[in-house]
């Protein structure tokens, strides 16, 4: 009894002194459960990988999408831009130079002078006659480089005193201030071509010409030949 006794109270200290230094015994698993295990693990990343790949698939295309679309909305905005500084102009040149405007659909005829009354929303009228070439009958813009330079402008009529009808257009002694007016900040970049290689066309030439004449400038389109994701080109816009 006392060896019995004796041998318990070695194997209970033992199991205290294991538990007490964190030593435990490793559990064995079987090699068949080993394989088991090991095939499930590469059979998820299997599938995980394979989900990954498809939903990059299908992301790249919906990236790219979203930037074209963004892209052609700059280039929307960039047309917006420079057509309304070429209206402005033109409203402004009317009346510019001449008693009158100077309306032809053709260079080669004789000019005609007709009285065309001004748009309200002209508030000035150009006064330097320098910037139009004998061609430039329409009195467009000669070319994009003049809308962000800017031109000698003259306020637009005068009051019942033969004044200015803007007060701020004259000075101390009582004369007019020399006023110039810009039309556009700065060229706009094609966001399509990454630069400013906007093709022109003249008021005398047809929409789908290819070269410029070097007349005016009457409208602008992009350089680039890419269809957009409507389905029509971007030059056509």
């Amino acid at each position: 009894m006392e060896k019995r006794l004796s041998t318990r109270g070695l194997e209970k200290l033992q199991k205290r002194n294991a538990i007490r230094f964190g030593i435990f015994k490793a559990i064995e698993i079987p090699k068949s459960e080993k394989h088991h295990c090991r095939g499930y693990t590469l059979l998820e990343l299997v599938i995980t990988l394979t989900i990954l790949s498809i939903m990059v698939l299908i992301a790249l295309p919906l990236a790219e999408n979203a930037v074209r679309r963004q892209r052609e909305m700059q280039l929307r905005e960039a047309l917006r831009q420079i057509r309304m500084a070429i209206d402005e102009f033109k409203r402004d040149a009317t009346g510019a130079c001449l008693q009158g405007a100077i309306t032809t659909v053709n260079p080669t005829q004789a000019p005609q002078l007709t009285f065309v009354p001004a748009d309200p929303r002209s508030r000035v009228v150009i006064d330097d006659c320098t910037i139009f070439s004998s061609d430039n009958l329409d009195r467009y813009p000669p070319s994009l480089e003049i809308l962000v330079e800017g031109v000698r402008v003259k306020p637009r009529g005068l009051n019942l005193k033969t004044k200015s009808a803007f007060e701020d257009g004259l000075g101390e002694s009582g004369e007019t201030k020399e006023l110039k007016k810009v039309y556009l900040r700065e060229i706009p970049i094609d966001p399509m071509t990454g630069k400013r290689d906007w093709r022109l066309r003249s008021s005398y030439q047809s929409r789908d010409s290819d070269t410029w004449d070097g007349i005016n400038v009457f409208d602008v389109r992009s350089a680039s030949d890419e269809e957009s994701l409507s389905g029509d080109k971007y030059s056509d816009w």
